[in-house]
């Protein structure tokens, strides 16, 4: 099986979910979508509305006194009317409003100056964070409510400035760690709220939340701390069980870097021909994606080179060191007794994906997972910096464990599975995330939502509020080898607004032209796309729905649990509100 190759993406975004169009903009649709169970079809309702006008001047906004909002005194730095031709959240004019929340939540916020139609947008961040991005949305590029200006629209940088979104000095002061754990999102959402029902003189009727990486993490903490702030959330790829995930990138360092004097035992060049052999090996069909990756259980020994053979040779082969590498990536991090410490491993085809993340150029580096450790062992994961530590001081013990969850799981975490006030409060959960993913395993997202389901009572009363999208072939927030683009955001919102569960989406691939070149539906864990008819692999009428029972009966056992690790305590104190660890 040839791998397929990454090609350049253009982000183009075909949504199955064409009724969101009706409620948004007032146009009539019907929505068809293939059921995961049966592969029955449902149509949609259609419906109408009205675009409401500004109450006051974009000018006027920069005049308002914002510094009472209990818990978020906020100043206004500039408003200022932003041309539909500069905007590049779609071709609508907006009044533009920058502004900051106490002590250093920067935001922009956009509203739209004619085709406001009730509802707000909050776009969360990657990485680190520490700058405002553009506010646009991951996973809803062509989202036409979003392009065309029916959503207000804000973002921020997550309670703090830093000199890149990799830098994690932040967490040197504990306001700011706070901030970016658990807090920035909120505030925003509290301010951005303020200022819409000023700004057009009514609320916003329904709120939506939107992010990936650390944005996904943001997006379940706004789920499990403030149950009641958005209606929808699309959670993508979450980083959520942040603290835990230091030793997954820890230990890929510590499994790559194992060659002699600290060497890469594996570069890039080697990513291609592993990769072919793992698609060989696992039996991937059509367009050389595994559609089912939790399923294979090939081992790289199978392709140990043989007594005197090197990989230079014409047949690609791994040296016992490379096998060892390889194998410890597809294990995840373990500690002295075997345990994991994180919820996650490689999954087996995300191999082209690993470069530059997992895998360095040259033998001697560097890759993200050794910075991003770098970064938060330096600077927030213990209550003072430690700027001469570095990955190779992450110790993959119990007791190492068991330190720093205790120190930062309360706030830097998201990964408590009771939404029960969420889903009272009426809202809706899309999680979504590519099996290819290199940066935060799958499996942690599976394991989570496996103990939603646990924590609801049962699979199918979780489904009624909450669903989980895998994408084949996809690494992290996109890209990779599998079709990527994909409109989730619009999934959320015709199920917020009429009700329509999400039984399938499309993902697909689009060249620079903008043609569709590829194009396979996704269905909801635990159920896979399979071609069953033996049609074009690019053609989405080739595959069904079938239950993957790789997923199905998937148990992570690892040192931690999805629980809320220390319970929090939350209220008002002295004028501020305050949320700090109770009893474990």
């Amino acid at each position: 099986m040839t791998p397929r190759t990454p090609r350049p993406r253009v982000r183009h975004v075909t949504t199955t979910l064409a009724a969101v169009l009706a409620l948004i903009i007032g146009t009539a649709c019907v929505l068809t979508t293939a059921s995961a169970e049966a592969g029955t079809a449902t149509a949609t309702s259609t419906a109408t509305a009205t675009s409401t006008a500004p109450a006051m001047t974009c000018a006027g906004i920069a005049k308002l006194d914002l510094g009472g909002i209990q818990g978020a005194p906020t100043q206004i730095a500039s408003a200022a009317e932003l041309a539909a031709e500069d905007n590049t959240l779609g071709n609508w004019a907006a009044c533009e409003v920058k502004g900051l929340i106490a002590p250093q939540i920067q935001f922009d916020l956009r509203l739209p100056m004619t085709a406001w139609q009730g509802s707000y947008l909050q776009v969360g961040c990657g990485g680190n964070c520490g700058v405002v991005g553009s506010g646009s949305a991951p996973a809803a590029t062509g989202c036409v409510p979003l392009t065309d200006g029916a959503l207000a629209v804000a973002t921020d940088n997550q309670g703090h400035y830093g000199t890149s979104m990799s830098s994690g000095l932040f967490g040197t002061d504990p306001t700011l760690k706070v901030d970016f754990g658990y807090k920035s999102e909120h505030q925003l959402a509290v301010v951005a709220k303020d200022i819409i029902g000023r700004f057009y003189g009514q609320s916003a009727s329904r709120s939506y939340y939107d992010g990936c990486s650390q944005g996904g993490h943001e997006a379940l903490t706004e789920a499990q701390r403030y149950p009641t702030d958005f209606d929808g959330i699309v959670a993508g790829a979450p980083a959520n069980n942040w603290t835990a995930h230091t030793f997954q990138h820890a230990w890929n360092a510590h499994a790559v870097f194992a060659g002699d004097n600290g060497t890469a035992t594996l570069t890039t060049a080697d990513l291609s021909p592993l990769h072919a052999a793992v698609l060989e090996g696992c039996d991937a069909t059509g367009d050389g994606i595994i559609e089912d990756p939790l399923a294979c259980t090939w081992d790289p020994g199978s392709i140990q080179c043989a007594s005197g053979q090197t990989s230079a040779d014409d047949d690609f082969c791994l040296t016992s060191a490379q096998v060892t590498t390889v194998r410890d990536l597809y294990t995840g991090p373990l500690d002295e007794t075997g345990k994991l410490l994180y919820p996650g491993w490689q999954l087996r085809g995300n191999e082209l994906n690993w470069a530059g993340v997992i895998v360095p150029a040259t033998a001697t580096g560097p890759t993200t997972n050794q910075t991003n450790v770098n970064e938060r062992v330096r600077y927030t994961l213990y209550p003072e910096a430690h700027p001469e530590l570095t990955w190779k001081d992450v110790k993959f013990t119990a007791a190492a464990y068991r330190k720093l969850m205790k120190l930062n799981e309360g706030t830097m975490d998201a990964t408590d599975p009771d939404l029960s006030a969420f889903r009272a409060a009426g809202g809706k959960l899309i999680i979504w995330q590519g099996l290819a993913d290199p940066n935060i395993s799958s499996v942690a997202a599976m394991a989570y939502y496996q103990a939603v389901e646990k924590k609801t009572g049962d699979v199918s009363t979780a489904k009624e509020f909450a669903r989980l999208f895998l994408l084949p072939g996809v690494a992290h927030c996109g890209g990779g080898q599998g079709p990527d683009s994909i409109d989730v955001l619009s999934a959320v919102i015709a199920w917020v607004t009429a009700g329509q569960a999400p039984d399938s989406l499309l993902s697909q691939d689009v060249d620079n032209s903008g043609d569709v070149t590829a194009a396979r539906p996704v269905y909801p864990y635990p159920y896979v796309a399979v071609n069953t008819t033996g049609g074009s692999a690019d053609d989405p009428d080739s595959y069904t729905a079938q239950l993957s029972t790789a997923e199905q009966n998937l148990r992570v056992d690892y040192r931690g649990s999805f629980r809320s690790g220390y319970e929090t305590v939350s209220g008002w104190v002295n004028g501020q509100w305050v949320t700090r660890p109770g009893k474990s």
